[in-house]
């Protein structure tokens, strides 16, 4: 159990450059007017994040394996690869290691990206420290702090979890996030479903009761100790999603504490995404706005207007928040899809002298210890008391030198340190928290969507040959969850287009009617 609880709290603490490669065709925005006839159909994909590098890649396994005969563009606004997933490098120096300004973390069940580091021969590094101290705080005080190392520690903080929360909380607990895990697993299977409408496809698999109401209200119908929920499991909420535990839903709850084999890239996760658009022979086209998206009058194609050029397409793939593209699209279909509310986070990294937070922020002895992981609880702000400055406060070791750097070796290095916070923390804040703090890189990300309670989410398909990845994210919204939104969403546009589809003509995912047996390692898409 003091496991479980280590594992699930510190893989919350962790949840995006150039262009390094020259095999797919890069253009800029600049380019010249590419030729308007062409002999292959084309399909569009805007956005190079997590939903648009793995449509362009699953694109190409359809096209290796059956033939279809259809050409890639890939349009994005930024000047990398990787949208929510970045890397910033301390001191602004690329000759030391990294550190992940995004989305931060992947876990064993996210078998696409599990897969995509393999294939791609990707170095991961695990970030289950379980040497690390971590801290709840609610603003005023630490409700729970778990220490980590030796037996003893742990043993002692195994009784003070179960003098708090009771036996059954965590072990409910537990049992309610593997059951959804083992259903999430079931998206890699021959016989996933595969779905046009979410709302439909939230009913007839049974997922309603995790999307129509609160973790804290689904928890405590499962007789879950309440405070556990408000507590432990917001502490997970929050980092994870930057929302409270009487706020989100409860797929979003449980998809936060699903803790078990996080790891991340070594070099980045953005790599993952770089491979797939490397891998999928697409024509990239960065720092390019798409502007406008409209039907080709008499046909069933589309013409995309970018500020550079026009173009004609049998499919297109919007893999971006609609709301925050502003590209207009014929009235009909922007009535389709509701506005989307999205969490603003700020992120701030630094480094600092400092191996701990100092324990005076907090009320304690100055000979006190501070947890290197803290985590927050909107608890005491509940009762009436302060809501915490922070979402999370958590150490990443210290700064070194990438492999293979003229210097490996740093004298004396510092700790490098990740804040996560829903309003701007001044430099004066930092110091208090920190003392002498070096180097400071600030990001605000609309960084998740609102998981409000919800049965309705936006069309998959919003007309013939359009579709669209991020009606997922208010069911569920993630790295992985990404690209099995865009894998459901290629699968439906290749067989509507081109009566095939990434495991060919089958929409069920296999040809093979005969196979009885699925090998233990089958991930749908990499596999057929």
């Amino acid at each position: 159990m003091h496991r479980l609880l280590i594992c699930s709290l510190l893989v919350c603490t962790s949840l995006a450059f150039q262009f390094p490669f020259s095999i797919p065709i890069f253009k800029s925005k600049d380019s010249a007017h590419i030729e308007q006839a062409h002999v292959s159909p084309r399909i569009a994909i805007i956005g190079a994040g997590a939903g648009g590098s793995s449509a362009a890649f699953w694109i190409s396994k359809a096209k290796d394996r059956f033939g279809i005969d259809v050409e890639i563009d890939v349009y994005e606004r930024s000047d990398y690869i990787g949208g929510r997933s970045t890397v910033v490098y301390p001191y602004d120096d690329p000759t030391f290691a990294p550190l992940e300004l995004g989305a931060s973390i992947f876990v064993d069940a996210n078998k696409n990206l599990m897969r995509a580091s393999k294939e791609f021969n990707l170095t991961l590094t695990a970030f289950e420290d379980v040497d690390s101290d971590t801290g709840i705080w609610n603003g005023k005080e630490f409700v729970l702090v778990i220490e980590s190392g030796s037996y003893l520690k742990s043993w002692w903080a195994t009784l003070k979890v179960l003098w708090r929360y009771g036996y059954s909380a965590p072990t409910r607990t537990k049992a309610i996030v593997q059951s959804v895990i083992d259903r999430f697993l079931g998206f890699y299977t021959p016989d996933s479903p595969r779905w046009d409408d979410l709302s439909v496809f939230t009913e007839r698999f049974q997922w309603v009761s995790l999307t129509n109401q609160t973790a804290s209200d689904f928890l405590e119908g499962n007789k879950v100790h309440p405070l556990f929920a408000r507590e432990l499991v917001e502490a997970a909420t929050r980092v994870n999603y930057g929302q409270n535990v009487d706020e989100i839903h409860a797929l979003g709850g449980a998809a936060s504490m699903a803790a078990t084999g996080a790891s991340g890239v070594v070099a980045g996760n953005f790599l993952i995404f770089e491979h797939f658009l490397q891998n999928s022979s697409a024509n990239v086209f960065l720092n390019t706005n798409v502007k406008e998206i409209q039907r080709k009058p008499g046909t069933s194609l589309w013409t995309v207007y970018t500020s550079a050029r026009s173009q004609t397409y049998q499919g297109v793939i919007l893999a971006a928040p609609f709301h925050q593209t502003d590209i207009t699209l014929p009235s009909d279909l922007a009535e389709l899809i509701p506005p989307q509310p999205y969490v603003d986070l700020h992120v701030t990294l630094l480094t600092t002298r400092s191996e701990h937070s100092r324990p005076g922020y907090f009320g304690l002895t100055s000979n006190t210890q501070v947890p290197a992981t803290i985590l927050t609880t909107y608890e005491g702000a509940r009762a009436g008391g302060v809501e915490p400055e922070f979402n999370s406060i958590s150490y990443h070791g210290k700064v070194r030198k990438v492999d293979g750097a003229a210097e490996d070796a740093v004298t004396d290095p510092e700790s490098t340190v990740k804040i996560f916070s829903k309003e701007r923390v001044p430099d004066e804040w930092l110091e208090t928290v920190f003392g002498n703090v070096s180097w400071v890189y600030r990001k605000l990300w609309q960084a998740y969507p609102v998981l409000l309670p919800t049965t309705e989410f936006p069309p998959v398909k919003l007309d013939q040959g359009f579709y669209y990845v991020n009606a997922f994210e208010p069911f569920i919204s993630t790295m992985e969850t990404e690209t099995i939104a865009s894998r459901n969403v290629v699968d439906l546009l290749l067989h509507e287009e081109f009566g095939s589809g990434i495991c060919g003509a089958l929409l069920s995912g296999t040809e093979n009617a005969t196979q009885t047996t699925t090998p233990a390692d089958f991930v749908l898409g990499w596999d057929c």
